[in-house]
């Protein structure tokens, strides 16, 4: 059972109480989703033992994106589905954009119109200094993932972009980057600042004239880094992707006065502990819980699946010349969901579901009027 799930379920009620009348929609599906996650308000499976007949009941996951106790799964399928777009012999760069702190508040309060920004600001940056030949010169291929909280769960909005150490030129020659180097960062941050700048300008002039004029004149931080052939990139990322702001294996205990959590303190990689009133961790917890039916990962360049044959082809010929295996194709399948065992006979046990009666049933929420 969920550690963040029965956190909600003992102080979620007097949070409801009161901010509901202000809390999105999402959070407030969210909230109820995981505090009905393996609990008997979803109903469950029984299984029993072919050979003795032992009983044993489990109950259903939410499996709502934002669950700690779900998606493990899902991170394990998309992180094969994802190694199957990888150049082999290439070296990928792992670009990260963040935004300054003036400017998180807005994005905070206003997620459903400016996050998609940063999408449409990082990405054709990085393409057009790629397309450049003084610096690449070609298409390469892209994987952006947004990702919104700090390890003590503080918002902090950034796009993280896994990006090939090579793309595709003009006249369809693979043209390689050097092995250190993709494209020069500071251009890229003024790029980035640029666009965003213009786009919420043009798209959202209300939410425009409340940022300080300050945010666009100081510098913006953009990162870039080689992390080999990708594959541990994609790892990394299928964790911010599946894993949601806290972990239940990070919380060490809780009570009616606090929680506490471990967390790895970024300048040092040290373990550390932070302790949060349980109303203040359940805020913070629910700002990172995305608009509905936002996507967080989106492809682009030869990643994107307008791309799938030239990218197969360019697969074949880089995988010749380094005389490597190509990477598999085809989607991969999901493994279904492994039967327990009988204690007794060691037997895999056989599944009967179970309906979910009406009065367990979890009621829908009225929509709500905006953030907290």
């Amino acid at each position: 059972m969920s550690r963040i799930g029965a956190i909600l379920r003992a102080h979620g009620p007097a949070y409801r109480q009161r901010f509901g009348t202000r809390m999105p929609a999402e959070q407030l599906r969210a909230m109820r989703a995981l505090e009905a996650c393996h609990t008997a308000a979803l109903g469950g499976i029984r299984w029993h033992c072919p050979r003795c007949g032992d009983a044993v009941f489990t109950y259903r996951a939410c499996g709502n994106r934002n669950c700690p106790a779900c998606g493990q799964a899902d991170a394990e399928l998309w992180h094969e589905r994802q190694r199957r777009l990888l150049l082999p012999g290439v070296t990928y760069h792992l670009v990260t954009f963040t935004v300054p702190g003036k400017l998180r508040g807005a994005i905070r309060s206003h997620p459903r119109q400016i996050l998609p920004l940063l999408f449409k600001s990082a990405v054709p940056a990085l393409l057009d200094l790629c397309r450049d030949p003084r610096h690449l010169g070609g298409l390469p291929a892209l994987t952006a993932v947004l990702h919104t909280w700090t390890r003590q769960l503080i918002y902090h909005p950034h796009i993280h972009i896994l990006a090939s150490g090579g793309g595709l030129g003009p006249d369809g020659a693979w043209r390689e980057a050097r092995p250190q180097f993709l494209v020069p960062v500071r251009a890229l941050s003024i790029l980035f600042a640029a666009r965003l700048r213009d786009l919420l300008r043009i798209t959202h002039p209300d939410l425009f004239a409340a940022v300080p004029d300050a945010v666009w004149r100081q510098p913006w931080v953009v990162h870039s880094k080689p992390v080999g052939a990708g594959d541990q990139a994609l790892a990394y990322l299928a964790r911010y992707i599946f894993r949601v702001a806290l972990a239940d294996s990070a919380i060490l205990r809780h009570n009616d006065r606090e929680v506490v959590f471990r967390f790895r303190d970024g300048p040092t990689g040290k373990p550390r502990t932070a302790r949060l009133d349980p109303q203040e961790l359940i805020r913070r917890f629910l700002q990172h819980v995305l608009p509905s039916g936002f996507r967080k990962v989106r492809h682009y360049g030869l990643h994107h699946s307008s791309k799938r044959k030239p990218l197969h082809l360019l697969q074949a010929q880089l995988a010749f010349t380094h005389t490597l295996p190509l990477p598999p194709r085809g989607k991969p399948t999901r493994m279904p969901m492994p039967a327990p065992f009988c204690a007794r006979c060691n037997m895999p046990l056989v599944a009967e579901i179970d309906p979910l009666p009406k009065h367990m049933a979890v009621q829908p929420q009225a929509t709500a009027r905006g953030p907290p």
